[in-house]
């Protein structure tokens, strides 16, 4: 017998990785990932320009899934006690896609051609 991970079933888990992709592809974030290349690679605080590249996305996939959340907050404030989790992560998993719309279209650009 199967049991559900939590109530809110494997949501947080597809809001992660949408959070990711916006993280790793978003065309947005290339002049963030440049600069901190630039700045911090030549040995500053850390010496591998990879690394960088990595948490440069790991912030951008940060502040995705931060500024998604927003939406979900307000969305619980106003319901009150009506809100179900459930609803709640639903909002944050349609604030996550849409704020990952552009690096959709840069991954596809990207990898298919």
């Amino acid at each position: 017998m199967t049991t559900p991970v939590t109530e809110t079933g494997r949501i947080p888990l597809a809001i992660a990785a949408l959070a990711l992709l916006n993280g790793v592809f978003n065309p947005w974030l290339l002049p963030q990932t440049t600069a901190a290349v630039i700045l911090l690679a030549p040995g500053l605080l850390v010496s591998s320009a990879s690394l960088v590249v990595y948490l440069a996305s790991l912030f951008g996939a940060l502040t995705t899934l931060v500024a998604a959340g927003i939406p979900a907050a307000l969305y619980e404030r106003l319901a009150g006690g009506r809100a179900t989790p459930f609803a709640v992560c639903l909002v944050w998993l349609t604030a996550t896609a849409l704020l990952s719309l552009p690096a959709a279209g840069m991954a596809a650009l990207l990898l298919l051609g």
